[in-house]
């Protein structure tokens, strides 16, 4: 078959997975045969999403007129791809050849290949329409802007209460003057997960007054030390997508249907909150919020969190110690360019973060280990007791199982070089979650760093830091008492 975009094969070749096609190896690949020509194209793409904000990115490509410029087009279409789910975005001005910016129009529509990122970040997020629009000259694109909302407050004072929300408990903390509130035993004085089932709750009040119960369970236990004391702020975390702090696609909310009603009773749920208590609240996606817990502890920005668990969280401080704004949905971000790679059942698309980097992947691993024998009784859809089965094999020595975590480590070690294209600078990779705990997590991570240490020197100082019991407990929901501004 004809080959137009040339896929490069990884020096380390996963033991499962031969057919695997690491994008920075394509990428740089692409990029130096256009520098080679002496003509390369500039190609900057801005994306906008909420208040304005804008991020850019910076590329090239093929003068239209090369032989090789239809490579272009698949480079642009996965170089967007990754670029809405790292930043999230409704708008797309892009300063480039015309040809391209109408292909990647096309593919965000109705009948385009990318119908669902078109939904998703357009109709469902932003409230808008889709736009992908070409200008002329690099003057007409918009300026980058991250907006005010990206900074944190570290060096906070007085008495605040942060929270986490997931799908089975609600984490909440007590902080005072920017750090997890300690009582004299060293103990903190609350910092707590209480159970809950959101889901399939269709009632709003339920998820309301149950967020709200754990919030009046931390101000109890600031007024039991300090019967004066007031709560100057409230900052949470949550999986989902947030935007200015309205809820716009979360599961938590599964259950509030139609979507005109989610939009009416659980899109406005926090700023109801926020209303009632009359202090500053701010939320923001859980992902970005691990990062800065990693950073709080690290005592240094540029972290990149990555969380392995039901599927890949991502959020990222930058260097600055702030959090950019960014959607980070790195589930469905491009990190295989094979295009026979597993399929994302949700987007449709292929070869993005979940599968590789999530109880999914492993599950999806079974079957090329030689496992499935050894799932009897197991449902093929039940991930978490998969993983759990695995585990449990890993214990016990096998080889198989072992080669399940030294697949996922090296793809882990060519995304994470990959990622540091995107994400500037990085200097630790926070990694959690069940699928990185235990022995095979650590085979992830021996083989990510040695894949980074021998194939790209200039990243073998990326830091990869594993927080501890401690942070994993508290860390989260102190590190969210941080977010709101107050001065």
């Amino acid at each position: 078959m004809k080959e137009l975009f040339k896929l490069v094969a990884p020096k380390t070749v996963p033991v499962l997975d031969p057919d695997f096609r690491p994008p920075v190896l394509a990428n740089r690949a692409f990029l130096a045969e256009v520098d080679a020509t002496g003509k390369a194209v500039p190609f900057i793409i801005a994306v906008e999403r909420d208040q304005n904000r804008v991020s850019r990115f910076a590329t090239r490509v093929f003068p239209m007129d090369h032989p090789r410029a239809g490579a272009n087009y698949f480079y642009v279409e996965r170089i967007l791809k990754f670029l809405l789910w790292q930043f999230g975005g409704w708008k797309v001005t892009i300063f480039g050849p015309k040809e391209l910016v109408g292909y990647l129009a096309s593919c965000y529509t109705n009948t385009g290949v990318r119908r669902f990122d078109a939904e998703f970040w357009g109709d469902q997020t932003y409230e808008h329409e889709m736009q992908i629009i070409h200008v002329d000259r690099e003057a007409d694109l918009p300026a980058e802007n991250d907006g005010a909302g990206s900074a944190v407050e570290l060096d906070w004072k007085g008495w605040r209460i942060g929270f986490d929300l997931g799908a089975s408990d609600r984490k909440v903390a007590v902080a005072k003057d920017g750090k997890l509130a300690l009582k004299a035993n060293g103990e903190p004085v609350l910092s707590e997960e209480y159970v809950w089932d959101p889901k399939p709750q269709t009632n709003i009040k339920y998820h309301y007054d149950e967020i709200n119960w754990v919030l009046k369970e931390a101000e109890k236990a600031i007024k039991a030390i300090d019967p004066q004391a007031k709560v100057e702020a409230i900052g949470g975390s949550s999986a989902g997508v947030y935007v200015d702090g309205r809820v716009r696609v979360a599961s938590l909310f599964r259950g509030i249907t139609p979507r005109e009603r989610f939009d009416a009773e659980a899109a406005p749920i926090f700023k109801e909150i926020a209303k009632q208590w009359g202090i500053p609240l701010r939320l923001e996606n859980d992902g970005d919020v691990t990062a800065l817990a990693g950073s709080i502890s690290l005592g240094d920005g540029a972290v990149l969190g990555l969380a392995m668990g039901s599927s890949l969280a991502g959020g990222y401080v930058d260097d600055k110690r702030a959090i950019k704004g960014w959607m980070n949905e790195l589930a469905f971000a491009p990190v295989d360019y094979n295009p026979l790679a597993a399929t994302d059942e949700w987007s449709r698309d292929f070869g993005v973060g979940a599968n590789y980097f999530s109880q999914q992947a492993v599950a999806r691993l079974i079957g090329p280990a030689g496992l499935e024998g050894e799932m009897a009784g197991i449902d093929a859809g039940a991930f978490p007791l998969r993983l759990k089965r695995v585990q449990e094999l890993m214990e016990k020595g096998d080889a198989r199982a072992r080669k399940i975590y030294e697949t996922i480590g090296v793809y882990l070690g060519y995304t994470v070089a990959h990622y540091a294209d995107f994400y500037k600078p990085i200097r630790h990779v926070e990694v959690l979650g069940r699928v990185v705990t235990g022995e095979g997590g650590q085979i992830i991570l021996s083989i990510a760093k040695k894949i980074l240490a021998d194939e790209f020197p200039e990243l073998k100082g990326i830091n990869f830091y594993e927080p501890d019991e401690r942070e994993k407990r508290h860390g989260q929901a102190a590190a969210a008492a941080s977010l709101p501004l107050t001065k």
